[in-house]
């Protein structure tokens, strides 16, 4: 099974792609097509994605790729790749659904704006202790009823998992890079 990693709005960073050899992921998604930006902050990166990909596109980058993919895959997003996944998961058609087996989504603010979707696929969606622009545990309370869905609210903010971040942590990182490994393996899966 192929692990797919669904970057943020930072990319395809040196960081994202050390994670990516860490949990062997054979392929990562990003919406600059594998062109680094350097970005200096979130607000910089944010502000160039919504300028110039946007939601809707980066959906049409990560589904192309799923197009192109042979076998099953599993994809692994943080925060606006997260997002996408979670729209991606509606989807029905016959390649998604031989496809895309299970997901893990890492702090998908956007998910909020989208509780109506229902997955098709299996994903565990991983939300930060708090977020400034919503209540964490009342999106979780309107997420637990759906098929398909496991959330979970950790001790860490939002980006924990990317150095880029401002709220990059250490010891987050390492629990949930171990974490992923432990959900990666085929057994976990298979379960």
């Amino acid at each position: 099974m192929k692990n797919i990693i669904v970057s943020d709005v930072f990319g395809n960073t040196p960081a994202l792609i050390a994670l990516g050899n860490a949990i062997n992921a054979d392929v990562i998604v990003d919406p600059y097509l594998g062109k680094q930006m350097s970005f200096k902050d979130e607000s910089q990166a944010y502000t160039y994605f919504t300028a110039n990909v946007g939601i809707d596109n980066y959906l049409k980058i990560l589904l192309k790729k799923i197009e192109e993919s042979s076998g099953e895959c599993t994809l692994i997003g943080f925060s606006v790749g997260a997002s996408i996944i979670w729209q991606l998961s509606q989807l029905t058609s016959i390649k998604i659904s031989n496809t895309v087996k299970y997901a893990t989504c890492f702090y998908g603010s956007q998910i909020r704006h989208m509780t109506e979707l229902s997955p098709s696929f299996e994903v565990k969606l991983i939300f930060p202790k708090k977020e400034p622009h919503f209540d964490v545990s009342a999106l979780q309370q309107v997420l637990a009823s759906k098929q398909n869905v496991t959330t979970m609210q950790v001790g860490f903010l939002h980006g924990f998992m990317n150095s880029h971040s401002n709220n990059f942590s250490h010891v987050g990182y390492k629990e949930y890079l171990e974490f992923l490994r432990a959900e990666l393996k085929p057994s976990a899966l298979n379960a």
